[in-house]
């Protein structure tokens, strides 16, 4: 016998229907919705992790109950503590295509976490890391709106894993989120036991190079 499905699994149901619908993503600057990260629903149905364009669009909070935290993931072996306050890790002789990486900082219940620390480090084109000083390293803090906006470069591949970006995510007072960020149509994204696809950015072409854009969701109300 089949039992009645609740409220919040209709809605659930609901949502991912509509995940898998297309939808056209504002700037961040222009979002007149405030934007949850793809881990809202739970889903990983509908993305293309070996070479297509479909992604499982970012929802919008759509009413005023909780959404999923954004999924955390290891650390890895080079993460360097003290990395320094910048929004741009682009310097000269730095090799790659440009990439500006940007977004919210959320709460369950959608509301911008404003002077978030957003900590990146990452590999470089030819995928290695700095572990003597701090290229491809650097943190900041989100503004009022709770957003941030990193320059840098599209990493390499490190052997044994796909294309990805580290980060650490941080609402004052409270605790860190450790996961890392990852781009779709890679190769690796299928053999790498990292890899989830509610962490992919939505990716664009730009005139300097690329943009990604990501939406994180802290486990606070």
């Amino acid at each position: 016998m089949k039992h009645a499905s609740s409220p919040d699994e209709i809605r659930r149901r609901l949502l991912r229907t509509i995940a898998a619908a297309p939808v056209v993503l504002a700037a961040p600057r222009l979002l007149g919705l405030v934007a949850c990260a793809d881990a809202a629903t739970g889903s990983t149905g509908g993305a293309d992790t070996t070479g297509g364009t479909a992604l499982n669009p970012t929802l919008a909070c759509v009413d005023d109950d909780d959404v999923d935290p954004t999924q955390a993931e290891t650390e890895g072996p080079y993460f360097t503590p003290n990395s320094p306050e910048r929004t741009s890790l682009l310097e000269s002789g730095l090799g790659g295509t440009v990439l500006v990486v940007s977004g919210l900082v959320l709460t369950r219940s959608c509301q911008p976490v404003a002077g978030a620390l957003v900590d990146f480090w990452q590999a470089d084109d030819d995928g290695q890391y700095d572990n003597a000083g701090y290229r491809l390293r650097g943190h900041q803090f989100t503004d009022a709106t709770g957003a941030y906006r990193l320059e840098t470069v599209v990493p390499g591949l490190y052997p044994g894993r796909t294309r990805h970006i580290h980060v650490k995510v941080q609402a004052p007072g409270q605790s860190i989120l450790t996961t890392q960020l990852f781009f779709p149509g890679e190769s690796g994204n299928a053999s790498d036991g990292i890899f989830d696809t509610s962490l992919l950015m939505q990716m664009s072409h730009t005139a300097a190079g690329k943009a990604g854009q990501f939406n994180f969701v802290l486990d606070t109300a």
